[in-house]
C-alpha cells in the first residue's frame, strides 16, 4: 500500500526531520513497509539518513498462543491495570524477555513478578532510620545495569543482574541507594511516587504544623501507621475508615497489591485538621 508508506514517511518528517534516531515496529513489518519508508524518505530528502537505529520486536503471546481477537485473549495494558495488576509487574514480565524474541504472557509471570517485586520492595523498607527509598541520596545506577540497556536493550540480562545486586545489599543496607537507582532506571520505581513521598515529619515541619499542633501532628502520624499496619493484617475496613478520616486533609493514599504511597502535601486543610480534636 504505497499511500501508507508515504503517508508514515511525511509524518516521520513533519514530527522529527530528514533524520532521527529511533525507529520501532514488529518484525512483521520490516517487509515491504519500512524498506519503502527508507526508500521513499531518502528519495525526498537524500540528504537525511531516515532512522539511525532500527527495533524491530517480536509478537505478543498470551498462555503460548497468539494475541489476537479471534481467540478470544486480546487486551490491552489499560485493562490489566483496571484488573488490579500493578504497572510495575506489567513492565516487569515484558522486560524479562529481549523485545526480539516472542513475549509470552501468562498468569504464573505476572504472579512471580509481583513476588519477586515484592521482596525487592520488602528489602528496601526493611532499612530504616533514613535508608528507605524516599530517604537515600540520589546516586547512579549500576553500570553492569547500564551496560546490558546500553548491548541492544538487554532487559532479561539487567534484570538478572539486579537479582545480584539485590542479594548483595549489606546488612546495614549498604548499596541500597544504587539498587534503587537501578530499579527507577528499569521503571519499577516510580519518580513521581519517590519524589512525593517525603517524609511526614519534614512535611509537616516544613508547614510549621508540628510547631503549631503538636498533638495533632502526632494523633496524624499515628493514624498513618494505624493504616499500614491494618493494610499489612488484611483488615482493609479499618484501614477504608483512616483513609476517610485523612483524605480530606489533603494526605493521599496510593494503594496497590505491593505496598501503599503516602502523598504528604505542603499544607494542611486547617479546618479538616482541627475536626481530629
Amino acid at each position: 500500500r504505497p499511500g501508507w508508506h508515504i503517508e508514515c514517511s511525511a509524518m516521520s518528517y513533519e514530527l522529527l526531520g530528514e533524520s532521527f534516531d529511533i525507529h520501532g515496529g514488529g518484525n512483521d513489518l520490516m517487509f515491504p513497509h519500512h524498506e519503502n519508508e527508507i526508500a521513499q524518505s531518502c528519495c525526498v530528502h537524500p540528504s537525511g539518513g531516515f532512522a539511525n537505529v532500527w527495533l524491530h520486536n517480536e509478537m505478543l503471546q498470551v498462555e503460548g498462543k497468539k494475541m489476537s481477537k479471534s481467540l478470544g485473549n486480546f487486551f490491552t495494558v489499560s485493562e490489566l491495570l483496571e484488573q488490579g495488576v500493578p504497572g510495575e509487574v506489567i513492565r516487569f514480565v515484558f522486560l524479562s524477555t529481549h523485545y526480539r524474541k516472542p513475549m509470552d504472557w501468562t498468569a504464573e509471570k505476572a504472579k512471580q513478578a509481583e513476588k519477586t517485586l515484592k521482596k525487592w520492595s520488602d528489602k528496601k523498607l526493611k532499612y530504616k532510620g533514613g535508608l528507605t527509598l524516599h530517604r537515600v541520596k540520589p546516586t547512579e545506577p549500576h553500570a553492569d545495569v547500564l551496560n546490558a540497556l546500553a548491548d541492544d536493550l538487554n532487559t532479561p540480562l539487567a534484570i538478572s543482574r539486579l537479582h545480584a545486586h539485590a542479594n548483595a545489599i549489606g546488612k546495614h543496607g549498604e548499596g541500597l541507594a544504587q539498587f534503587s537507582a537501578s530499579l527507577e532506571l528499569l521503571g519499577f520505581v516510580s519518580k513521581t511516587s519517590r519524589s512525593a513521598n517525603k517524609t511526614f515529619s519534614s512535611v509537616m515541619a516544613l508547614s510549621g504544623f508540628i510547631s503549631a499542633y503538636p498533638k495533632l501532628a502526632k494523633k496524624i502520624e499515628g493514624l498513618v501507621d494505624e493504616r499500614k499496619a491494618a493494610r499489612e493484617s488484611k483488615n482493609y475496613e479499618r484501614a477504608d475508615e483512616i483513609k476517610k478520616i485523612l483524605e480530606p486533609i489533603g494526605i493521599i493514599f496510593e494503594d496497590s497489591r505491593l505496598n501503599t504511597n503516602v502523598v504528604y502535601p505542603g499544607e494542611f486543610d486547617i479546618s479538616k485538621v482541627e475536626e481530629l480534636k
